[in-house]
């Protein structure tokens, strides 16, 4: 099919010729029609529109507007024109994409439509939870959903691509893009990233993005949690953690996958054959392409890894990185290194051919200007039912800490109520990072949607300001550390009221890229007016607004109720406001472990024991722990009450020994003891107690949502066989090996009953 709006051109002859004989292949042979498509094209290739496909190029001028003339917004049209670029990214709203994608499509030789990728990290302009926050609902289908709004609205403005999911594991709460992934877990973040990946792609309609799994690999474990940084690792770390959440993102049909700027165990992963082709291309055998992260090609120059950007070229697509994003290193190289032998044509025409099916999968052959629809996209931005999903899934994504004397939920009527914080005034704060095509001041405040409770009198004081001066994306967040001229009005408020809320934590830009702390308590002065407000009015609610984990031990000890709300997005305060007023019963679980204190960092439930775990005698000093700090955590990985109460009995198992091949089943009672319905998430672990590679204390695999009404119970049964208990084992395989299993099913990690099995 010719799409009607190109014209008549050397473009229509070559895909009336997509029929063609096969031409002989490189590094892999076609097997589908698309591949049959795909190779006619590359035939007609020069070495130099085979380059382009591989050149991705940030948007760079006003496209509706004049050609530019000179500079390097001049060279990159050029570029475009002469069929020199494969794909772009920011580059947003109908208009600039229709009239680059008519660039390529209508004035290059071949006619090979662009791909847009732009980062719809959680949301576009519609915002949902940060990722970390929807990591908490546990619920896949609600993630799913806000993965799929999120494309909706992206694809209606001409985007085809996102930069999401990110599937990085970490440990390290100091890494401000924790808030950009799905936690410390790989079981869970497996089936996170499968969700998302899912919600963005769909069928690839035109309501459908590609989604790109990022960044292969390691970058969450950065040493000392400071962004870029280096990433040393075991066998047994990369395969058992790293890895398992990108594996299943090519399971589950993902096109792309982003490399990241770290280099692992001494080498760049730009530059890392074994990641990109030996264990991705061909061990998992992912039919997408590999894009590099921004720029990340020539930073293996200061990485000490390439010599200059033409040899930093040669490392990177030999090692399977397929696309440079905004490193130039490609367009002004690889023709040179073809040329002189250096660089095997058949390595480029792999990775041609990658890019070429990705296009021909998203339907772009068949019609360049699929997602160019000036009427889908007025009528899809910002529509009422967005609003609806993404307020659905932020009150999902609410956890609720501590609840001492059931302080929550707060009377509907007849109370007094001190709001006191900067951010629960704020409306951009609550959008979070990584948002950049939100507008500020689109988000509803927590003031606003406790006003949506009037029978309570309702004060609001700042308290304290968190940011002062320029809140942007691309600059560093300055925060208040000396002005507390707002403290005596908030006292004076709180000594008048019933109940304070006060809501604090990081601005929305405190997380998020380039935004590593080495303090990951309540920023500034917050906690010096959370402790002065306390003096004033105890009956404090705490609401957390933040990206991270924080350390805040000081209010674990003493405010009697706090609920964790992260960066919630566009209907945060009316997601904040209906938990808190119990119209909503949180069921939110920490994805990620909340130390005592920064000390501990990395800190992570499913860590090894060590060889001395513990002391027979308190006094003794020779055993694993600070002299000065506890070793457990603050609020543990999974952790999350509700306004039910619920309680675990009865845990069973059919069978205490098993052999391989064979099922047992494991069940436990939960019972609801309370008069409120809600929702449980019933988490089964294991441990495996000897191993070819030390093993953790225990590890997440398998988990149930289950509602129960008031006083009800119900049983919930769980499946084990030799699959679930495999690991990547010393022998360089995953297997189960022999012997004896802990079997633990509770409410979080750390309240659990236990078993024991033995696998034969």
């Amino acid at each position: 099919m010719i799409h009607k709006n190109i014209k008549y051109s050397f473009s229509v002859l070559l895909l009336l010729v997509l029929s063609c004989a096969t031409p002989k292949r490189g590094l892999t042979e076609a097997t589908s029609p698309i591949d049959k498509r795909v190779d006619s094209i590359l035939s007609l290739m020069t070495v130099e529109e085979k380059v382009g496909q591989l050149n991705q190029y940030n948007g760079f001028w006003d496209v509706t507007g004049p050609v530019p003339k000179e500079g390097h917004a001049a060279k990159k049209y050029a570029d475009l024109k002469n069929g020199l670029v494969g794909s772009m990214l920011n580059v947003k709203g109908v208009a600039d994409v229709k009239a680059l994608q008519k660039i390529a499509v209508e004035q290059t030789r071949l006619g090979i439509p662009l791909l847009f990728g732009f980062d719809v990290i959680h949301g576009y302009k519609t915002i949902s939870p940060i990722p970390l926050a929807e990591a908490a609902s546990w619920d896949l289908q609600a993630i799913q959903k806000s993965a799929a709004i999120a494309a909706e609205e992206a694809s209606a403005v001409g985007i085809n691509w996102t930069f999401a999911p990110m599937v990085d594991i970490s440990r390290d709460a100091r890494w401000g893009r924790v808030m950009e992934g799905a936690g410390e877990d790989p079981y869970l973040g497996s089936l996170i990233a499968k969700a998302r990946i899912q919600g963005f792609q769909g069928n690839l309609s035109n309501k459908n993005i590609i989604a790109c799994a990022k960044h292969f690999a390691g970058y969450g474990l950065a040493e000392a949690g400071r962004d870029y940084n280096t990433v040393v690792v075991s066998d047994d770390v990369l395969h058992n953690a790293i890895l398992p959440p990108f594996k299943a993102a090519s399971e589950a049909g993902v096109k792309t996958f982003m490399n990241s700027f770290n280099d692992l165990n001494g080498i760049p992963a730009t530059g890392n054959t074994y990641l990109q082709r030996e264990l991705l291309k061909k061990s998992w055998n992912f039919q997408g392409f590999v894009v590099s992260d921004w720029g990340s090609i020539n930073e293996m120059i200061p990485h000490g890894y390439a010599q200059d950007s033409k040899h930093a070229a040669e490392i990177a697509i030999k090692a399977g990185s397929d696309i440079d994003m905004e490193s130039y290193a490609y367009v002004d190289h690889l023709k040179t290194l073809i040329e002189s032998g250096t660089v095997n044509i058949a390595i480029i025409n792999d990775a041609v051919r990658r890019v070429l099916r990705v296009k021909f999968e998203l339907g772009l052959f068949d019609n360049p200007y699929k997602y160019c629809d000036e009427s889908v996209e007025k009528a899809t931005v910002g529509k009422n039912e967005f609003h609806e999903g993404v307020l659905d899934i932020a009150k999902k994504s609410i956890v609720l800490l501590k609840n001492e004397n059931q302080l929550l939920p707060i009377k509907q009527s007849g109370q007094k109520i001190a709001l006191i914080g900067a951010i629960a005034n704020d409306k951009t704060s609550p959008l979070g990072s990584w948002r950049i095509a939100a507008d500020d001041n689109t988000a509803i405040s927590v003031l606003e949607g406790m006003k949506n409770y009037p029978n309570n009198e309702l004060i609001y004081t700042k308290g304290a300001d968190v940011a002062i001066g320029r809140t942007q994306f691309m600059w560093e967040t300055k925060i208040n550390t000396t002005d507390t001229s707002g403290f005596a009005e908030a006292i004076a408020t709180a000594k008048k009221a019933d109940v304070v809320v006060m809501v604090l934590g990081e601005h929305g830009l405190q997380s998020g890229e380039g935004r590593s702390r080495a303090d990951i308590g309540l920023p500034g002065v917050q906690q010096e007016l959370l402790e002065a407000v306390y003096k004033a009015n105890p009956n404090i609610v705490l609401v957390l607004t933040n990206g991270r984990p924080l350390a805040i031990p000081w209010a674990a000890q003493h405010i009697p109720a706090i609920v964790e709300t992260w960066h919630l997005g566009t209907q945060s305060g009316n997601a904040i406001a209906q938990v808190l007023y119990g119209d909503y019963n949180p069921s939110g679980k920490l994805p990620m472990t909340f130390p005592r204190h920064v000390g501990q960092l990395p800190i992570y439930y499913n860590h090894k024991n060590t060889g001395r775990p513990a002391a027979n005698e308190p006094e003794i000093v020779f055993w694993s722990h600070y002299i000065d700090e506890k070793n457990s955590p603050l609020f543990a990985f999974g952790h999350g009450l509700s306004y039910s109460k619920f309680e675990y009995s009865q845990f069973k198992v059919s069978s205490s020994t098993f052999s391989k091949g064979e099922t047992i089943q494991v069940q436990v009672e939960l019972k609801n003891n309370s008069a409120v319905e809600g929702k449980e998430v019933v988490q089964l672990y294991i441990r495996d107690m000897v191993g070819s590679f030390t093993r953790p204390v225990k590890e997440l695999k398998g988990f149930e949502m289950v509602t129960l009404k008031p006083f009800e119970t119900k049983v919930v049964s769980f499946s084990i066989d030799q699959n679930m208990l495999a690991y990547f084992t010393a022998n360089k395989i995953w297997e189960a090996e022999p012997g004896i299993f802990k079997v633990f099913v509770g409410g979080s990690s750390e309240q659990l009953l236990e078993t024991e099995i033995e696998l034969k």
